[in-house]
């Protein structure tokens, strides 16, 4: 498929162009707006998500090259384009009335979280390591002010300042895989590096690959990238947690995808570097490790972060199993896995943050929740589902996620060749083990809200708009895995170089 000019390009990225320019936009207005209310730059900034969204559903995905090969526009794109701009929508639905958030800095609130999504955007939907990096540098920075944004509180400014350490060494390390991938291949189109990379040394590929992994790792946060996450989603105010819990990781995935399905996906390249292998210890150790660490947590959000670490060791299994001959099968899983993700880890933090609020618990540690089906039998019964899902346990939308994703590490395994060789079948019952390990923590919030009794007795009331926004994650939550199946998210196969790509470099 020749890729298209860069005016030809604009017809297709149309959602990606509104999204930035809204953004431009609601800078432009929150300056003339400095004094008044700023409800009026929120409602605009949901309008441009809704619109941004509405575009991505709305547009064809043709599997189209843009901007002379620099993006796509395919089904793959449009499915993580929806994920995080609905992560992005109800972040900000729910911070139009967050406490976290001062008043006369909403504004920039609102166009920082919508540059973020803009640059999960070009992540989701590069197929030029360039684009991805420049895709990465503006979600991230983005994401280290949003971080920081409770200038006041020490914990902000310190999950502010790891975050930025973190993220940018993660960044030079990751551009110098990219420079050195480029001196081996001669270009950093990622639908052409796989052949060309087929006859590098494997020691070097090896390297670059690994360099190159180091900055979409700290996106997903995967072990050993994932220092940072505790801290900064503890620090960070509640809004901003949800979002990079959920809408980072994704964007992050999306890139890996792109990067591991499309670029080093080729038979050639597999037989030098084996990577299957290697993202197969990485998701062992980075579901291991999550749910180990959050075993001994306290505090609510911190335990939520550990758990965000281990769910991206469950993802990382379906990435490993693309390195078998069918890769639709572990992308539509890993695709449906996030759509549920976003539902279920959305709506816990959310109860969290509602929590959290002075007028409430006061509290995001664990001894605040004892009782709660007492003071606040829905939020504690909607809590409770939530964690559940979260856990994998039947009925709800988190145990058909885990199902198709293991089922298709399972099958990929099980093929003729397996997965480049080898069998993940002990990667799946780790998984399952390490289910089993996150019943003890997630229990513990249950068994805190549901069995204990609390020195407070006052009732807790949820406010009415918060309560619908519970509702509309809640009912997914519950009813997703009945109403959908994983074949409803299978998208395009990865694309090939064709002749007319190579012309061109």
């Amino acid at each position: 498929m020749t890729p298209l000019d860069n005016l030809s390009s604009l017809q297709h990225y149309i959602p990606d162009a509104a999204l930035a320019s809204f953004a431009v936009l609601i800078v432009i207005v929150d300056l003339f707006a400095r004094g008044r209310s700023k409800v009026v730059v929120g409602v605009l900034s949901i309008a441009a998500l809704a619109v941004a969204g509405a575009l991505t559903l709305w547009m064809p995905h043709t599997g189209e090259r843009l901007f002379y090969g620099m993006a796509r526009q395919d089904g793959l794109a449009q499915t993580f384009k929806l994920v995080i701009v609905g992560c992005a929508a109800v972040t900000l639905l729910v911070s139009l009335r967050t406490q976290e958030v001062a008043e006369r800095l909403r504004g920039e609130f609102f166009a920082l979280m919508l540059f973020a999504t803009y640059g999960m955007f070009l992540m989701v939907s590069a197929s030029n390591l360039l684009i991805a990096y420049l895709g990465v540098e503006l979600a991230s920075i983005s994401s280290y002010i949003l971080a920081g944004f409770l200038a006041n509180q020490s914990r902000s400014s310190e999950a502010a300042f790891k975050y930025v350490i973190y993220g940018s060494v993660a960044s030079g390390v990751m551009l110098f895989g990219v420079s050195l991938l480029y001196g081996m291949a001669g270009t950093t189109d990622i639908a052409l590096m796989g052949e060309r990379l087929a006859s590098a040394h494997p020691l070097a590929l090896t390297i670059a690959v690994v360099f190159l992994f180091a900055g979409v790792g700290y996106k997903i946060a995967s072990v050993p990238f994932h220092m940072w996450s505790p801290d900064v989603y503890e620090g960070s105010p509640l809004p901003v947690t949800a979002f990079l819990s959920v809408a980072s990781k994704a964007a992050g995935f999306g890139l890996t995808l792109r990067i591991f399905r499309d670029g080093l996906g080729a038979e050639e390249l597999l037989a030098s570097v084996d990577w299957p292998l290697f993202l197969a210890l990485l998701s062992a150790v980075t579901m291991t490790v999550g749910n180990l660490a959050a075993m001994g947590q306290k505090n609510v959000k911190r335990l939520l972060a550990y758990s965000s670490i281990a769910h991206g060791g469950y993802l990382l299994m379906g990435i490993a199993a693309l390195g078998s001959s069918d890769s639709s099968a572990p992308t539509a899983a890993i695709l449906f896995y996030l759509a549920v993700y976003l539902f279920m880890n959305l709506g816990a933090f959310f109860v969290v943050m509602h929590l959290a609020e002075p007028s409430r618990l006061g509290s995001e540690e664990m001894p605040a929740y004892r009782g709660l089906i007492r003071r606040s039998p829905a939020l504690a019964i909607v809590m409770s589902v939530f964690l559940f899902s979260l856990i994998g346990l039947p009925p709800f939308a988190g145990f058909w996620g885990k199902l198709y994703l293991f089922k298709s590490v399972v099958d990929a395994s099980l093929v003729e060749g397996g997965v480049n060789g080898h069998n993940f079948v002990w990667l799946v019952l780790l998984a399952m083990a390490n289910s089993a390990i996150s019943l003890y923590y997630y229990f513990a919030v249950v068994k805190a809200m549901l069995l204990d009794r609390g020195e407070e007795e006052t009732p807790v009331k949820a406010h009415p708009a918060f309560a619908l926004v519970l509702l509309i994650l809640f009912l997914p939550t519950l009813l997703l895995g009945f109403f959908t199946n994983v074949d409803d998210f299978r998208v395009d196969e990865a694309p090939e170089a064709s002749a007319s790509i190579m012309a061109e470099e």
